[in-house]
């Protein structure tokens, strides 16, 4: 008989490594989600115009979404990825917070290729996600987009945790220690999106988590810069990485347009823990600017001042320094001129291969190793428990 590639090797069952059903049939009630409700909820998603291909709309997921919503215009659109009037629209780069705010799209994730990766995780899942409403001027998810990046939600997650499920279930036990992590195969679900932000639309992300709570030999993983207490209730059990990230307060305030502070993001580390999450640190992206040493030296500080020796003893952190794109700097100048004079150096950068063929830069060598090796000489000094995971 022929392997599907789809199909377990036999080392596990695969009816015990598939959760409940995320799509109403059968499984555990998704838990109540009293933060989604708020004031501060309704100031990140105001939505007033929902963008939907059909099949997303009529699915049980889109109809939850929809009735969420119910001051929002339902558009039919064909594509999520072609929308007239919202990508490829120059005028849209100065409506680039209000879009992010009033619009929603709801697609179906069509391909469920799981990627991998040996840096932050081992692979790279397919994500519930892409976009955010959050609008951090550096962020390379609009890249492909043109002028607008609200969130898109894919309706099908219940696909994805059966590939997840099915994929995890080939790959076995995990041989060997690796930086990813010591015992497990580590699954980045938010590569394209933010999951703590996607938890005030619809409950994708406490499905997910439930059922990596599910897979022994499996740890979520997903980076975040808001914070989201609905997520508390999700029982994850130690198997979610929630990875929570910084950069000193003025870089943020400059930078990560509609996030969390980041003093917020620290104090919250303590509670995500005692939750069941595993908490690490982005320290990303670290700027290069006149007086970046200082900075981060406060915000090392800042930590170690701060977090929980419980926090401090399992804490781990990723190091990522900047890249950049010339499409999104232009977009950038069309609605946020200032962050490019921190973001946009060309005496210090270079251009950087991009696999999508983006036109991208970063740091030129010399400087950018000078600057990792500086990075991790102040957290030997000021945060010598935080351990680096990896640094590029």
């Amino acid at each position: 008989m022929q392997h599907h590639p789809d199909q377990p090797d036999g080392l596990f069952p695969l009816d015990d490594l598939l959760p409940p059903r995320a799509d109403g049939r059968g499984g555990a009630p998704a838990p109540a989600a009293a933060f989604r409700g708020s004031p501060a909820a309704v100031r990140m998603l105001d939505v007033r115009e929902i963008h939907a291909e059909p099949e997303a709309a009529a699915s049980a997921r889109g109809r939850e979404i929809i009735a969420r919503f119910p001051r929002a215009r339902v558009v039919e659109v064909p594509s999520h990825w072609r929308i007239p009037g919202l990508h490829g629209d120059e005028g849209n780069a100065a409506r680039w917070v209000r879009v992010k705010t009033e619009t929603l799209v709801l697609g179906v994730r069509k391909t469920f290729t799981v990627r991998p990766n040996g840096r932050s995780a081992d692979w790279i899942a397919p994500g519930p996600s892409n976009g955010c409403a959050m609008a951090c001027a550096y962020c390379y998810v609009p890249r492909r987009k043109g002028y607008a990046n609200p969130i898109t939600v894919f309706t099908n997650t219940d696909r994805i945790i059966d590939r997840l499920g099915r994929h995890l279930a080939a790959q076995g036990p995990k041989p060997a220690p690796n930086q990813c992590d010591p015992d497990a195969w580590v699954y980045d679900i938010g590569e394209n999106g933010d999951c703590s932000v996607d938890a005030l639309i619809c409950d994708s992300t406490a499905d997910l988590v439930a059922a990596f709570r599910r897979w022994p030999t499996a740890k979520a993983s997903f980076a975040t810069k808001f914070v989201n207490p609905d997520l508390l209730a999700y029982d994850p059990r130690g198997r979610t990485r929630i990875r929570f990230s910084l950069m000193p307060t003025g870089d943020s305030r400059l930078l990560d347009i509609r996030t969390s502070p980041v003093a917020e993001r620290i104090a919250a580390a303590g509670d995500f823990l005692e939750a069941g999450y595993e908490v690490h640190f982005n320290l990303s992206p670290v700027v290069v600017r006149p007086g970046w040493e200082a900075a981060w030296t406060g915000l090392l500080r800042e930590l170690d001042d701060v977090l929980p020796p419980a926090v401090k003893a399992q804490a781990a952190a990723e190091v990522i320094m900047l890249t950049h794109n010339r499409d999104l700097h232009e977009v950038n100048l069309g609605w946020h001129p200032r962050a490019e004079e921190a973001l946009w150096r060309p005496e210090l950068q270079e251009a950087k291969h991009s696999e999508n063929g983006g036109r991208n830069v970063r740091y030129r060598a010399g400087a950018k190793g000078a600057a990792v090796e500086r990075l991790r000489e102040l957290i030997a000094a000021h945060a010598p428990w935080l351990r680096v995971r990896y640094a590029f």
